[in-house]
């Protein structure tokens, strides 16, 4: 064996310890939870209590793993922030967001999917939550190997669906309110996408396709993250806190818009008090955007904690409401501290060990990111989810932000594609051998303003047109010059693959519930 083959064994075995660093580990916080779970319970139902705050731990890990990359993947591919700072500064906030404002009742039956009155008793009840929470995490798992983000709402769902169905047949599940969640698999993606190019191309107008992007950058990044920060403080007002803090949508706004007004005077001041701050270069322009992103990432995760964490601790929070009362089972069910604190560290553990490879897929592997890009996609998420949690729309996070992150691909491409096209124009109303007349008009067309590009473009038409120079193009080659010059930004395979699984979320999650619970009803009767 020569040192070539040596060198790739060593390679192999090192990536092979971090799997089972990340597995030991994984392994460790569950052994902890059944340990100490066992020591709180006693007598009848104990075992059952055991088995489900494991799950419980397992289903918060998937949730870290998976779900968080909508938080902080677009600032980590922009490179606002390291996946290492990433990962801290999500893991801190989403546990903050857990145990400060996850709230102290949770909904047993999530979304009133299913009927409880239809439950033949309690021990089905809790069958039918132990099979739910465990499908659920599965099917995070699965995504989450592949890379794949989906709502891990969706994935409760489905498994409240299927293992609800399993027990008293189609119809305990309330159809109509699947029928909004089956909605928001087009609803939310496309709110996301709209918002987010909505935004890009506003900057673009508004400072980079100006001549002056520093003067630009100085009027107008002051107003970009001014509104940043009245619809991040509304959006944490009525999301993150209000479990603790008990606010009308009305009042949310107006909060929200003094948070926003001080915000914009401060960096107003901040950008004209150092001239010097903000160079004519796009990059210089990007910088402005990274703390922004970075308190967006750290609000995100604050507000995700508070709301998902019902996720992972609903169905174990219902199941000890049933042990703990002697086998009645409630639509609504306190949430003890212990079983607070097994979702939100198993969510900050589950972000730490298996989140990377979610938030690659999400900040890199769709798009380029910058961080003006990552901004839009940031306002697209807390714009949508506000508004339409006002017209009472289905929305799902993960489905906002990853089509924010599409809807900017997209639309780099159609620009892309339309300046090669203005470019090409260019040199069709050029005689073709005239290179320095065409480098001398392509360089006053980069540096002039989006209208002086239209005027130049029609008088370029209009002045070949009138000395009937044999090079200039008919209407039909000049249309047929964009799908010449197309670029393809955005990876195709992965938004198929992406929609693939987000369809697919609530029926595989469903029929995975539905085995399971004829397993564990299997086992509970012998």
């Amino acid at each position: 064996m020569d040192l070539k083959h040596i060198s790739d064994i060593e390679k192999a075995a090192y990536q092979g310890r971090g799997e089972v660093f990340r597995l030991g580990m994984g392994v460790l916080f569950i052994v902890g939870v059944m340990l100490y779970s066992a020591m709180r319970g006693g007598g009848e139902g104990s075992l059952t209590l055991v088995v489900a705050a494991m799950i419980g731990g397992y289903m918060a890990m998937n949730i870290g793993a998976n779900d968080v990359a909508n938080n902080v993947g677009p600032a980590v591919g922009s490179k606002a922030l390291t996946l290492a700072g990433a990962l801290v500064i999500a893991a801190v906030f989403e546990a903050a967001g857990a145990l400060i404002a996850g709230g102290e009742v949770v909904s047993t039956i999530r979304g009133g999917i299913i009927n409880p009155d239809l439950i033949a008793d309690s021990d089905t009840f809790v069958w039918i939550m132990l099979a739910a929470l465990l499908a659920g995490a599965m099917w995070l798992n699965i995504a989450t190997a592949v890379g794949a983000p989906v709502s891990t709402t969706h994935s409760i769902v489905g498994a409240v669906l299927g293992a609800g169905m399993a027990a008293a047949g189609p119809g305990i599940v309330a159809w109509g309110t699947m029928g909004n969640i089956a909605a928001s698999w087009v609803v939310s993606p496309l709110l996301g996408a709209l918002f987010a190019a909505g935004f890009l191309y506003l900057i673009k107008r508004s400072i980079t396709y100006q001549a002056d992007m520093a003067a630009a950058a100085r009027r107008m990044v002051p107003l970009l993250v001014g509104f940043m920060a009245w619809t991040f403080s509304t959006y944490l007002i009525l999301k993150g806190l209000n479990k603790v803090w008990k606010v009308g949508f009305t009042g949310a706004v107006i909060y929200g818009l003094l948070v926003g007004i001080a915000v914009f005077l401060l960096v107003r001041y901040v950008l004209r008090g150092r001239q010097g701050i903000v160079a004519n270069t796009k990059q210089s322009v990007n910088k402005l955007f990274t703390v922004p992103l970075i308190f967006a990432a750290a609000l995100l995760s604050f507000a995700h904690g508070s709301n998902d964490v019902a996720n992972a601790v609903g169905p174990l929070a219902a199941i000890v409401d049933v042990v703990s009362s002697g086998g009645e089972f409630h639509k609504a069910a306190a949430i003890p501290t212990w079983v607070m604190m097994v979702g939100a560290l198993g969510i900050a553990l589950g972000l730490a060990l298996f989140g990377p490879k979610v938030i690659r897929t999400v900040g890199s592997e769709i798009t380029e990111l910058d961080q003006m890009r990552a901004y839009c996609i940031a306002m697209a998420a807390t714009i949508t989810v506000i508004i339409a949690s006002q017209f009472g729309l289905p929305v799902s996070s993960t489905h906002i932000a990853v089509g924010g992150v599409f809807g900017v691909g997209f639309l780099r491409e159609y620009l892309k594609s339309n300046y090669d096209r203005m470019l090409a124009e260019i040199k069709a109303h050029h005689p073709e051998g005239d290179l320095a007349a065409i480098e001398a008009f392509v360089q006053r067309f980069e540096k002039a303003s989006v209208e002086e590009k239209g005027a130049m473009l029609a008088d370029l038409k209009e002045r070949s047109k009138a000395a009937q120079d044999p090079a200039h193009f008919s209407k039909g080659e000049r249309k047929g010059l964009k799908k010449v010059y197309r670029r393809e930004l955005v990876k195709r395979s992965q938004l198929l693959r992406i929609a693939a699984a987000w369809v697919i979320t609530v029926p595989a999650s469903g029929l995975m519930a539905a085995i399971l619970f004829f397993t564990i009803r299997g086992m509970m009767l012998q």
